[in-house]
């Protein structure tokens, strides 16, 4: 990890100055012409400290989301001087790097692919399947959402996961109305793909240019291996890590440091063979390892949130609705949502400190998918607060359910 995450006081103060004015309506042309000299060898460490001091500050993190771009424009020159972050194959950031050229490339293709003046039903079908090929850079946002940003956030650098992932909603929302114009034909195709295509190559920039080189000057060997063994969980798009990078081995090796540097080896006992103990319910006693066997078994999501709002225990059943990852145990709830939805989480678990309500519902439509999201208080015998249940299903199966089944039927 970097020794030094100190920047100048001074510069950050007229940085904060320049997008001050930005806020206030001045162009980004206006911006950068005044502060030519200033943004001069900017990095990337004083941009990022410029917007977290912003959002530390109180402005409004929509503010900042909506100006980033804006941001990114002014210190374009000074931050496009500065190295790509590299790393050995199947290391994090060289799965991130590898993806966003991928995706410059489909980028390419798709926009290549919308130029014609009319589409025959072929090269419709081989426009969309093109289209469709490239929203797999979705999974790449989920995955910094759920596995870089949480790490971040540990060491107090937020300013990603409540402005970066909000910028991820507007290209989801992009990929939507885009994929809509495709009926239309290739001239509102293309006027919808632009905007697009613009939008993942500045968030392209945004990670190899600012936020990669924060998180490896930020984050230890040990995070970035921990990263890693949780990447499998939320998927890749078009890149498959290599097995160059052992993060098994370098987390043993951070560990073992660790232990070594703050006990000598003869304090450092062998692990107790292990013996899952039977768990004292409310009915009855059940070994460990069964529960979370039928835990992850059922036919539901589950999460569960304590009374501090941090996240103690997901279900990990093959099927599950919503990505989850190691990396969201001991993450704040509202660090787990967009910034968009964290005033509705808060008004739920204030209605639910309260005794105002014990039960919150919701659902959506994920396609052909019918989703269920329900929120339940958890109250103790005493009726001390104690967390939230959250409880997500595939409900499709069951409105579609007509009549009566008396039987059995496998067929």
């Amino acid at each position: 990890m970097s020794e030094n995450l100190i920047t100048d006081p001074a510069k950050q103060e007229k940085l904060k100055e320049l997008i001050g004015r930005l806020h206030a309506g001045a162009s980004a042309k206006e911006v950068k012409h005044d502060f030519a000299r200033l943004i001069d060898g900017v990095s990337a460490a004083e941009v990022a400290a410029m917007e977290q001091s912003l959002i530390d500050a109180g402005m409004p993190v929509e503010e900042v989301q909506r100006l980033c771009e804006v941001h990114v424009q002014v210190f374009q020159g000074a931050l496009s001087k500065g190295e790509r972050q590299e790393k050995m194959p199947g290391h994090p950031v060289h799965t991130m790097n590898a993806e966003n050229r991928e995706a410059k490339a489909r980028i390419s293709r798709v926009m290549s692919l919308s130029l014609a003046w009319f589409w025959g039903a072929d090269r419709r079908t081989e426009t969309a399947a093109a289209f469709e090929d490239l929203t797999r850079i979705l999974v790449h946002y989920t995955r910094k959402e759920n596995q870089l940003f949480p790490y971040l956030e540990k060491l107090g650098f937020t300013g990603p996961s409540r402005v970066m992932w909000g910028k991820h909603d507007e290209i989801r929302e992009q990929f939507k109305e885009t994929r809509a114009s495709l009926e239309r034909g290739p001239k509102a195709f293309r006027a919808a793909l632009r905007p697009l295509a613009g939008k993942i190559r500045r968030m392209i920039f945004m990670e190899e240019r600012i936020l990669i080189p924060e998180a490896v000057r930020r984050l230890s060997d040990r995070d970035w291996a921990e990263i890693r063994k949780g990447e499998d969980a939320i998927g890749f798009a078009w890149v498959q890590p290599s097995s160059v990078y052992d993060a098994g081995l370098i987390a043993t090796v951070a560990t073992v440091a660790t232990v070594a540097a703050v006990a000598p080896m003869s304090a450092v006992s062998k692990p107790a063979s292990a013996i899952l103990p039977l768990i004292d319910m409310a009915e009855g006693k059940v070994a460990l390892d069964l529960l979370n066997i039928a835990l992850n078994r059922m036919p539901v999501d589950i999460s569960i949130v304590d009374e501090n709002d941090r996240v103690l225990y997901y279900s990990d059943n093959p099927h599950r609705i919503f990505p989850r990852s190691p990396a969201a145990i001991g993450r704040t709830v509202q660090n787990c949502h967009p910034q968009k939805s964290v005033d509705t989480v808060n008004r739920i678990l204030h209605a639910f400190r309260n005794k105002e309500r014990d039960k919150a519902s919701f659902w959506i439509q994920m396609g052909e998918r019918f989703i269920l999201i329900e929120y339940y208080a958890l109250y103790d015998k005493a009726g001390t607060y104690r967390g939230t249940l959250e409880v997500s299903q595939d409900a499709t199966g069951i409105r579609a359910l007509q009549g009566q089944r008396k039987l059995l039927d496998w067929e």
